[in-house]
């Protein structure tokens, strides 16, 4: 479970660690207070979240941050991002480590690292992009059990001193709000699969 502060003014901080080249417990987000309700978690994940958010109906990816479901991977948001625009490439298989991928589930990441790069960079106007895996709790994986590519889109100058000074990061834009920017950008990729059977 994340960890959050209870008074109103103070910082919430969260426990993940697997932001790219950031040690995440030196590294606070500062979210917007109406905010709270998707932070905090209105409908807990019981279980491994790249398993159990592909499992819902596909009707619930705004809620569920899915831009786009392929045939054996998906593009999420990712709920703790470094920047705006973060997002992640999963596989809908329960794999850790790389090797065991079977190879056309690698091969869909990788396309599909490469149009999360396009989008970021035509409808936000990303000037870079760092990919990037954490392989396992030592690589720095978050969630190690499912291994995930990260796609953090940059700027010149998107570490500012608030991020150098107070170790915090400001995310100026809701995920919802993202998700209606950047889901257009995917529509045109052939779709097929649903991951695990849908629920709800």
């Amino acid at each position: 479970m994340e960890e959050f502060t209870d008074s109103v003014g103070q910082v919430g901080r969260d426990a993940r660690h697997d932001q790219p080249g950031v040690d995440a417990d030196g590294l606070q987000r500062l979210w917007a207070p109406w905010r709270f309700g998707y932070v905090a978690g209105d409908e807990p994940i019981q279980g491994c979240p790249f398993c159990v958010l592909p499992a819902r109906a596909a009707a619930r990816d705004r809620e569920s941050l899915i831009l786009h479901r392929g045939e054996h991977a998906f593009v999420i948001f990712n709920a703790y991002p470094y920047n705006p625009g973060h997002l992640m490439v999963v596989p809908y298989g329960h794999v850790a480590d790389l090797e065991d991928l079977p190879e056309d589930a690698a091969v869909e990441l990788w396309a599909l690292a490469r149009r999360a790069v396009v989008v970021l960079k035509e409808r936000v106007g990303a000037q870079g992009v760092n990919l990037g895996m954490n392989l396992g709790t030592a690589g720095g994986a978050g969630i190690a059990e499912h291994l995930h590519l990260h796609a953090v889109p940059r700027w010149l100058g998107d570490t500012n001193f608030i991020t150098v000074v107070g170790a915090a990061r400001v995310l100026p834009r809701a995920l919802e709000e993202m998700w209606d920017e950047l889901a257009p950008g995917f529509q045109d990729l052939p779709t097929g699969g649903t991951g695990p059977e849908s629920t709800a």
